[in-house]
């Protein structure tokens, strides 16, 4: 595996995420990427191996194992995994989009052409809505494989003994599952982590949908705001040019100018030019 890659897929994630995001991060490739390739895979390595059944029929005990273990524990998270953290690429995928059309746009049109973006990396527009499509795929997955966990094996535990009547068993027969109680507490480990990740992920899309619909409040304020001050604008004007229609002098007529209500008058000079 090529760590530098790997690093700096690592690197871009982070510094496009909020707070919240950093924490789910450091939760993902902490307590569950690197718990998963450092111990899990040895807990369960000798799985198949060490499930012992009582009885020396051939294959009953792969049938058996195949019955109270469809899928394994180490291939479930191992997908689990890889579809939890595509979404965060995705996100970081799109800021080298968008970072690669402004170098674009800026050989283009020059210096003065204009920016299409005033900061790619700022969660805005199409951005914020891959961000916030990342979060529920990513909740979603979570809780997905936590009900799968818990149909293949009720209570996210394993027993110590398992019975088992499938043919060609003769009849039922005791199996017995290799370290039990480590299995069960890695499980029990693993799944307490996704819980997090999917409270944490929730977090962050309230926080964001949140933050969003506060920015939309300010601007619709702001332009209620302006709008007021244009016609109040618009008002005083109206009354001014009103006032000065009132007082205008009539140049060479010898009709009397209609009286204003508010201004009465006796009489308006005439002057003749």
């Amino acid at each position: 595996m090529n760590w530098g890659i790997f690093e700096g897929l690592l690197s871009g994630v982070n510094k496009y995420s909020t707070a919240f995001g950093r924490i789910w991060l450091s939760l993902v490739f902490i307590f569950r990427v690197l718990v998963y390739l450092v111990t899990a895979e040895r807990v369960w390595s000798d799985d198949h191996k060490d499930f012992d059944c009582d009885t020396r029929q051939p294959g009953c005990s792969n049938v058996c194992f195949d019955e109270f273990f469809p899928v394994s524990h180490v291939r479930l998270w191992a997908l689990q995994l890889i579809l939890v953290t595509c979404p965060s690429l995705l996100v970081v995928m799109h800021v080298a989009y968008r970072e690669a059309r402004e170098k674009k746009h800026q050989e283009a049109a020059g210096k003065n052409g204009g920016r299409l973006y005033p900061d790619p990396g700022k969660k805005r527009g199409g951005l914020w809505w891959t961000y916030v499509c990342s979060l529920v795929f990513k909740a979603g997955v979570d809780a997905a494989f936590l009900y799968v966990f818990h149909s293949f094996y009720p209570k996210y535990t394993l027993p110590r003994v398992v019975r088992c009547h499938v043919a060609p068993c003769p009849n039922t027969v005791d199996c017995f599952i290799s370290k039990p109680t480590e299995k069960n507490i890695f499980t029990l480990f693993m799944v307490i982590m996704a819980v997090v990740c999917i409270v944490l992920n929730l977090v962050e899309l309230a926080y964001l949908v949140n933050k969003r619909y506060r920015e939309c409040l300010l601007v619709r304020k702001a332009r209620a705001t302006g709008l007021g001050h244009r016609r109040d604008w618009a008002t005083a004007s109206s009354k001014q040019d009103d006032l000065r229609l009132g007082d205008l002098i009539f140049l060479g007529s010898d009709a009397p100018p209609p009286l204003s209500p508010d201004h009465p008058r006796d009489h308006v000079n005439k002057t003749i030019l």
